[in-house]
């Protein structure tokens, strides 16, 4: 055999065998950044269905993603300098867990970077996008309608006191549009309001003693970062102190609140997974639609009814997707 057979031959092997060994090779890595505004036990159940919706998508840690966690355990000041770290380490793509205040913090740290919102109330009037439709800019993600809710959350309590007359309505600093949401609608079912504001988790206590000095007859907790990492302490006093309270986080009717209604928090990181994979394809945020939420859960908890001495009618009852007993 001369040596030009012998070059063709051997061009050819490598040629057959070239796609396997491309194959074998192994793949890129995306970095994924992840800012909480939570601690790591309190997000841990919602982490864990993120990594789940990525796994069915076929995204393995340490094969072809990395996930870099950062947890603000609810205090809102750090968010910043979390921002600042996620960025420094160089991820593909930015998750914000928590609200209006951790995309606006991740957005003021870059205008490059993909981010995917798993909640907030309004994306639109907060100035994270242009539209629902075409978000505009490097953020997208799903929207949880808190706002749109607060009327929803007053006419349960309502219902479930019929005698009601005055809720305190818990919320804290820097997520002042529940509160103003909570004032609209009050007015839609003859309610008075009074503020419960809080800073910090030492002006809990505080806020409910100004609550019953108020004569408030129950309380109404928005969702936000402090109350969320503190909805264990916030059940305990809304049963100290024998308010009937109504969450808009549901996992807080699971720590011992009383009623919850509002989206599901382990869908919006499910669906979250899904904003990822269409990123790291090659998608833009701009063109990626908002999303909001479709199902939302209703949880009445029969243990802390029992505490306060509150009877809850039949008629909500039946509207409960699950009664705690």
């Amino acid at each position: 055999m001369n040596r030009k057979s012998i070059v063709c031959l051997m061009t050819t092997a490598l040629l057959s065998i070239a796609p396997f060994v491309e194959a074998q090779q192994p793949g890129k890595v995306s970095r994924i950044g992840v800012l909480l505004s939570g601690s790591r036990s309190s997000t841990a159940t919602i982490t864990d269905t993120f990594r789940q919706g990525l796994r069915e998508l076929g995204y393995v840690e340490g094969q072809n993603i990395a996930i870099e966690y950062r947890y603000a355990d609810g205090k809102v000041d750090r968010l910043p300098e979390l921002a600042a770290e996620l960025i420094g380490v160089k991820v593909n793509v930015l998750i914000a867990g928590g609200g209006n205040n951790v995309t606006r913090a991740l957005k003021q740290e870059t205008k490059t970077i993909p981010i995917v919102m798993t909640s907030g109330s309004d994306a639109v009037a907060g100035g994270l996008v242009s539209s629902l439709a075409r978000p505009g800019g490097n953020v997208t993600g799903l929207t949880s309608l808190w706002d749109d809710l607060s009327g929803k959350r007053l006419e349960l309590l309502k219902e479930a006191v019929p005698k009601l007359s005055r809720v305190a309505v818990l919320w804290e600093s820097g997520a002042a549009t529940q509160w103003k949401a909570s004032q609209t609608a009050a007015r839609e079912v003859s309610l008075q309001l009074h503020s419960m504001e809080v800073r910090n988790a030492d002006d809990l206590e505080n806020a409910f003693k100004e609550a019953t000095k108020a004569r408030s007859g129950a309380l109404s907790v928005t969702a936000s970062p402090l109350l969320t990492a503190n909805r264990e302490r916030v059940a305990d006093l809304a049963t100290k102190n024998r308010l009937p309270a109504v969450y808009a986080i549901p996992e807080h009717a699971e720590a011992g609140g009383l009623m919850a209604y509002g989206p599901n928090q382990a869908d919006f990181y499910r669906r979250a997974a899904t904003y990822v994979d269409k990123i790291l394809k090659g998608a833009k945020p701009a063109d990626l639609p908002v999303e909001q939420p479709k199902n939302f859960e209703f949880i009445i908890n029969l243990k802390a009814a029992k505490q306060i001495g509150l009877t809850i009618p039949q008629s909500v009852l039946y509207r409960a997707n699950k009664v705690i007993k």
